[in-house]
């Protein structure tokens, strides 16, 4: 087992895995910047290092000063979480180079699925459905490009291939303009990615995003855990997610699972993964892997029983998966919304003093946050500010929990998004389930319109 691991994070994230080291009696190396002495975690871990300012190019992107904590702590390990460094290809080697343990892919694997085409290469080759697109990054031969998109179909998709977060893409529904189109999206990408390498894609119209939960050793063994539904989103960014999917039979589970983790086996995957996937018309479509932890795991664990983080932790400790297939059963349904320090209306983020706090509870209620009366959140980074997770026998029971779980939260101080996670579980749409990626933002198109009552 590790000895001890330096959690290179923040916020809820760096609590969660705090508190499963702590429950594998692993002891803890938090690193901060100068604002977030105060983050719970901090306080609650063996040891902790300053590792620079606010800034977080300054702090928690910087490699050599999250290397030295784990040198002058005598880590053994270092858990990347989400965001920041963690599907970072440079930060893993440079991790192993140095001698300690990366609890994650290898660097090759992060930096083969980071590269989009590459990934999408890769993913054909394991028979892994993929969206018909160009098969290789975009040249600058206009006739050539014209001739992808007549044969793919409009509408389509330009993408950058080191893209992510919903930046980076443009849709292009005229071949009038494909050529301009292709220009700007490979300006995009090399300013914000530092390549400017693109490809096309079929644009699906009315997909909805289903991903898959993998867990590997690197050793040879895979399993999948089901699906999560992440289609209730703004601006390409997740804002509720739930497992398992609507409308997802166990067939279609086992088989898109199964290939999933024959994927897994054939790249040398390690630790958690995520296969994110469009569905629509009854068939999934490959669009990345996230080589990470991801924010939505509560979901799935809640209706497996696995605890994720632990078994990153004991894969990364050489452990063989202890679980198989078989093992892994769906009971119930679990639904996740995001809490965000920011306007529910314009979404401008609201730092400042959280002055009251108050979690919610209840049968199979969960809430994985850092916040506390009197916890200053601030302007440097992410808005989300914690994660309220319900579970139930039944979807229905799910939703109804969830409701009463927003209305027992208090967040004083500062703004949040819980009225429009309200306005979401209220929505009779939702209720129905299997609603497309494009749904919440044109529900609240037309709540905005709409004046009103008199």
């Amino acid at each position: 087992m590790l000895e001890k691991v330096v959690i290179a994070n923040r916020g809820e994230i760096a609590l969660r895995v705090l508190r499963a080291c702590h429950a594998l009696g692993i002891k803890t190396v938090a690193v901060h910047s100068t604002v977030d002495r105060n983050l719970k975690h901090v306080g609650l871990a063996d040891e902790s290092v300053c590792i620079g300012p606010g800034p977080s190019a300054e702090s928690y992107l910087n490699i050599p000063a999250i290397i030295a904590a784990a040198e002058i702590t005598d880590a053994g390990a270092i858990h990347p979480g989400y965001g920041f460094l963690s599907e970072n290809a440079n930060f893993a080697e440079q991790v192993e180079k140095s001698g300690f343990v990366f609890i994650g892919p290898t660097a090759d694997v992060i930096r083969l699925m980071g590269d989009k085409v590459e990934a999408i290469r890769a993913m054909k080759a394991a028979g892994v459905p993929c969206v018909p697109g160009s098969g290789g990054p975009l040249g600058d031969d206009v006739d050539e490009n014209i001739r992808i998109a007549r044969e793919i179909g409009y509408p389509v998709i330009i993408k950058a291939a080191g893209g992510g977060g919903g930046r980076g893409m443009r849709v292009v529904r005229t071949e009038a303009h494909l050529a301009n189109s292709i220009v700007m999206t490979k300006q995009e990408a090399k300013a914000a990615f530092s390549n400017d390498q693109v490809y096309m894609e079929k644009f699906l119209e009315n997909p909805r995003h289903v991903e898959i939960q993998v867990l590997a050793d690197g050793q040879g063994n895979a399993i999948h855990l089901g699906e999560r539904d992440c289609s209730m989103q703004r601006r390409h960014q997740k804002v509720v997610e739930e497992a398992p999917a609507p409308g997802i039979t166990p067939e279609l589970r086992e088989q898109i699972g199964k290939v999933c983790v024959d994927a897994c086996i054939r790249i040398g995957y390690r630790g958690a993964g995520t296969f994110e996937f469009l569905f629509e018309n009854g068939r999934f479509y490959f669009i990345e892997m996230n080589t990470r932890i991801q924010v939505e795991h509560p979901v799935t664990e809640l209706v497996t029983g696995i605890d994720l983080v632990r078994e990153q932790l004991l894969i990364a400790s050489g452990h063989k998966l202890s679980i198989r297939q078989e093992d892994i059963v769906l009971t119930g349904h679990a639904i996740e919304c995001r809490v965000n320090a920011e306007d529910p209306d314009t979404f401008m983020p609201s730092p400042g003093t959280v002055k009251r706090f108050e979690a919610p509870g209840g049968p199979g209620v969960r809430v994985d946050t850092h916040l506390y009366d009197g916890y200053r959140i601030p302007p440097n980074y992410d808005s989300m500010i914690g994660k309220i997770i319900v579970h139930g026998p039944d979807r229905a029971t799910a939703i109804a929990r969830m409701r009463m779980a927003l209305t027992e939260t208090v967040i004083e101080g500062v703004k949040c998004n819980i009225p429009l996670q309200q306005r979401i579980m209220a929505d009779v749409g939702f209720q129905q389930g299997g609603q497309n990626i494009h749904y919440l933002e044109k529900r609240m198109a037309e709540q905005k319109e709409t004046p009103p009552a008199v």
